[in-house]
């Protein structure tokens, strides 16, 4: 059974960094496509970043770019979500999604609980 686990979030001040994991059990992650998603308050889900198996970064939000990078860490079966020069606009539970395939659509079959990011300005 694929389970996903987010963790790291929290309430940091503008400009700050997190840094999110995604841990996965029951299935090696290195053999899947990783994607972020978030969800701020009365906004729909949306895609931020994706990082496929081989590791090719796709953004999904051009918000982030510059500022937020995946990384993997196969020995802990984790995929990491560092997130820097935060802005209260990145307010959002943030979700880790797993998939088999590319990048290049959103739709992913494998979720996690999710992780609360709160910046404050």
């Amino acid at each position: 059974q694929v389970q996903l686990a987010e963790s790291g979030g929290g309430l940091v001040q503008a400009g700050a960094s997190l840094r999110l994991s995604c841990a996965a059990s029951g299935f090696p992650l290195d053999q899947w496509t990783i994607g972020w998603f978030r969800q701020a308050p009365g906004k729909e889900r949306e895609g931020v970043i994706c990082i496929n198996l081989h590791n090719f970064i796709q953004y999904y939000s051009n918000s982030v770019k510059g500022r937020f990078t995946p990384a993997r860490d196969n020995a802990k079966n984790t995929v990491y979500l560092q997130m820097d020069s935060l802005k209260p606009e990145d307010t959002g539970v943030y979700y880790c999604a797993a998939k088999k395939g590319s990048c290049i659509n959103a739709n992913f079959d494998s979720w996690g609980q999710g992780t609360q990011v709160t910046v404050s300005s």
